[in-house]
């Protein structure tokens, strides 16, 4: 069985009487955890972008502050674990500054916490962190140029 496309289901929607707008709503919340974020992010936290992107700042601390340093496979899983859910919170939002913001502090938080335990003897982790980086500059440079100079700048500090 095909889904319908996005146009269907938008017009299909809009012809919903609104009850039954929320019953979907709290019918896909049941359904997947992710879903269920979504929504809380769309009603709760959209309204104050700042405040969404300290609190996944938060988050984020706490994830390093709990890595597992005892094996260098037990890192790279929880690093690699830690941006999935920064991704996760970045797909949540749709903002340029925010996906920026959120993937600087992850790697501020992987240079600090991270890479001087194992600078010499893992790879794998620092190209992870490289290639953020190279992430990070691209999307920078399709902000406006104020932004650009200032998030450059930041960048140019974390080397």
């Amino acid at each position: 069985m095909k889904p319908a496309t996005v146009k269907q289901i938008k017009t299909e929607l809009e012809n919903k009487p609104q009850d039954e707008l929320i019953e979907i709503c709290l019918r896909l919340s049941k359904f997947n955890k992710e879903n269920k974020e979504l929504i809380n992010y769309v009603l709760f936290q959209s309204y104050d972008e700042n405040e969404y992107i300290e609190n996944v700042k938060l988050f984020i601390k706490e994830e390093f502050d709990n890595l597992n340093f005892s094996r260098n496979s037990f890192l790279k899983k929880g690093v690699r674990r830690i941006l999935k859910l920064v991704k996760k919170h970045i797909k949540y939002s749709k903002n340029k500054e925010t996906e920026i913001e959120l993937l600087l502090y992850f790697n501020i938080m992987l240079k600090n916490r991270v890479i001087p335990e194992v600078y010499y003897s893992d790879e794998i982790i620092k190209n992870l962190y490289y290639r953020q980086e190279e992430a990070i500059k691209k999307k920078v440079m399709k902000l406006h140029e104020d932004l650009q100079f200032d998030y450059l700048r930041q960048l140019e500090g974390l080397e």
